[in-house]
């Protein structure tokens, strides 16, 4: 047999076939037809730890009925600016009701002045800090369209988010600039990051307490602030959806806009910082950068800017081994891994937040060219971290971390795997694994999902890719490109995954053709219209 053939051997008959255990995940997989298979290399061992310690964090917390997904390692309990928010919308392709059970917990134990808790443990919600990352609302947008459009749940967790944003109106905007602010490090999680040197780690007593005393606070905080431009603007849709107006929604997130820009941009350095209470910004480089462009901050050509000059340079974001947590070049970064530090090293949740803004803006080579070393460390490490260290890559705090765990598997569907999206296409990716370092390649990959009753199985070696529909070959094409399809598997278009022009031939029920696909180029196979928005490659 060929390596592709013996992969999908294995990928029907081999341990993803055949389950040894059970529980609320694996029961999940099971109905959704995912598996992966892997000839040679260690990912497919590495795959199956992490379905079995992502088991181990799933779990029901005090009180409570439904198991929910925890965030793992240390942290007992789950977080809304992880574990609810950027986890679970991951989650939500591989075990819906365990995503839906772990956001609204949040709204079934929102205070009743409107505060979300930051954190869901055995010994009930916490309400010391507001702990804001990835927008809520997104992921809960994002929910909603892949597992039928629930209108109970949306409206559920519409009515929970519209008060959570007219708490943050009233009580995080104390010097009325239309922004949000931070009263310590971790409304923000930025655990030891120079960011807030001589702030407090958490506010007074209560998140809607500053302490009057520290001359540094409030900041008005770039990320919180496009945090809450995002919400809007996603409560604008969720509004709309309901039968509401939106037209307020979208007003207030552009406000939210107009506010970050005027507070917090420098023109100079082209980012985001803080302003704090002296009304001076704190010229820290950290990977607020990242989180403002994940909430959908800037055209195009905004993010490019910032690709070539911040994200894509080895000199500030990108090291080896994934984006650092501050800029390489600040004085301030501290590449230890071995502590819960947003002071330099990589961290796991960093990395799962960024495919969205990376495909918002067609980016997808530049994020398969920084995510490969990352998942050769992680496929030879013997643990799910929560930080990597940005020189060697090795695993550094804690283990059974969820957010590590789950981008493993989003790796998995999102580089060489089959991944449903939102807008009910299906990504069948075609960056296969076969070029790893440190005996962490496979000679062949296989990956299978049903969707909509139809089983798909991908197969790929070092130069080709099938997809398999039922059973029966449907479509082929070169290592290097994604196939984009609707819902029931038609090809629509195609797109450049690997970081040099890519020429071979696409083959499709509606006939074969010879292309080449330069970096994050896309053809549109109805009308032939080929766009890209370039690409960056890492600068020195």
């Amino acid at each position: 047999m060929t390596p592709i053939e013996t992969a999908l051997a294995h990928l029907r008959t081999g341990p993803g076939h055949t389950r040894t255990a059970s529980g609320p995940l694996r029961d999940a997989l099971a109905a959704g037809g995912i598996g992966f298979a892997a000839v040679g290399g260690t990912l497919e061992r590495r795959w199956h730890d992490a379905v079995t310690e992502l088991e181990g964090c799933v779990r029901t917390l005090s009180g409570a009925d439904l198991p929910v997904l925890t965030e793992g390692g240390v942290y007992p309990g789950t977080w809304i600016e992880s574990t609810a928010s950027i986890s679970a919308e991951v989650l939500t392709r591989f075990a819906p009701p365990i995503a839906r059970a772990t956001q609204e917990q949040f709204a079934e134990l929102q205070r009743d002045d409107g505060l979300l808790p930051y954190k869901v443990t055995d010994d009930g919600p916490g309400f010391s800090q507001i702990q804001l990352v990835t927008p809520f609302a997104r992921t809960v947008w994002n929910h909603y369209l892949l597992t039928g459009r629930d209108r109970g749940f949306l409206q559920r967790m519409y009515d929970a988010m519209s008060r959570a944003d007219r708490w943050l109106a009233a009580f995080r905007d104390t010097r009325g600039t239309g922004a949000v602010e931070a009263f310590g490090t971790f409304d923000t999680g930025h655990d030891l990051s120079p960011r807030f040197w001589f702030v407090p780690d958490r506010p007074r007593g209560d998140a809607r307490f500053v302490d009057a005393t520290n001359p540094l606070l409030p900041f008005v905080a770039p990320d919180l602030t496009a945090n809450v431009a995002a919400q809007r603007s996603y409560l604008a849709r969720i509004a709309e959806e309901l039968g509401e107006d939106g037209a307020p929604w979208r007003a207030a997130a552009a406000a939210s806009v107009d506010a970050l820009f005027a507070q917090c941009w420098d023109e100079a350095d082209a980012t985001f910082y803080d302003r704090d209470g002296q009304g001076q910004l704190r010229r820290v480089q950290t990977d607020v950068l990242l989180r403002v462009l994940e909430c959908e901050i800037g055209d195009d050509e905004f993010f490019a800017a910032a690709l070539e000059r911040y994200l894509m340079h080895t000199r500030k974001f990108l090291s080896p081994y994934g984006f650092t947590s501050v800029a390489l070049d600040d004085p301030r970064f501290d590449a230890d891994a071995s502590r819960n530090s947003w002071g330099g090293p990589v961290n796991f949740l960093s990395l799962l937040r960024a495919p969205h803004p990376f495909e918002v803006h067609g980016r997808v080579a530049e994020l398969a060219l920084t995510a490969s070393s990352v998942l050769g460390a992680l496929a030879s490490a013997d643990r799910f971290p929560q930080c990597l260290d940005p020189w060697s890559g090795a695993p550094g705090f804690t283990e059974q971390y969820s957010p590590a765990i789950l981008w493993l598997l989003d790796a998995v569907e999102r580089h060489f795997g089959i991944l449903p999206r939102p807008d009910g296409e299906l990504w069948f990716s075609g960056m296969s694994p076969t070029r790893l370092e440190h005996g962490a390649s496979a000679i062949a990959v296989a990956y299978s999902r049903e969707v909509h009753g139809v089983r798909f199985e991908l197969a790929a070696d070092d130069e080709r890719v099938v997809v398999l529909r039922d059973g029966s070959p449907h479509v082929s094409f070169p290592r290097g490109w994604r196939v984009v399809t609707d819902a029931a598997g038609r090809p629509i278009a195609v797109v450049g995954l690997a970081g040099r022009t890519v020429t071979g031939r696409l083959e499709t029920p509606g006939g074969a053709r010879e292309l080449s696909l330069g970096p994050n180029e896309r053809l549109a196979l109805g009308s032939g219209v080929r766009t890209t928005p370039g690409f960056i490659p890492p600068q020195a």
